[in-house]
């Protein structure tokens, strides 16, 4: 299967385990284009509005993530504690999530829905929780 994992940049060393671990179960996978630019380039999520703006500009992250998500058969939301949410699932990877449902990608959390405010919709897309078990795909 065609796999597109999505996460939270801080997850960034959790989403490189995840995509050993697909590949080892012969699955080809998509990451971020910021994974890359953080482990080779030394790139950091900028503080500012100002500056993620300048760096999606430059990098155009949400729209290049959209496209593996469309060539992909599902998606692996990375979901680890975040802000003291367990099980998070921040903005950028709820836009993703949508994208997938939208296209009728299979979504797949690696851990449970949060308890967030839009945990309604995360329920909505019907996602398939692994309990953290990649085998399950």
């Amino acid at each position: 299967m065609k796999i597109a994992i999505c996460a939270s940049l801080q997850f960034h060393q959790e989403m490189r385990q995840v995509e050993k671990e697909l590949k080892k179960l012969g699955h080809r996978v998509y990451v971020p284009k910021s994974l890359d630019l953080i482990e080779n380039h030394g790139f950091k999520k900028p503080l500012t509005v100002k500056g993620r703006l300048a760096a999606e500009a430059e990098h155009n992250f949400l729209g290049e993530h959209f496209d593996k998500i469309k060539t992909s058969d599902a998606v692996l939301v990375v979901n680890h504690d975040k802000k003291g949410i367990k099980d998070y699932i921040g903005g950028n990877t709820f836009l993703e999530m949508g994208v997938a449902f939208y296209l009728k990608k299979k979504i797949f959390l690696l851990y449970p829905v949060p308890k967030m405010d839009y945990e309604l919709e995360l329920h909505a897309m019907r996602p398939v929780i692994l309990n953290g078990d990649l085998s399950r795909l």
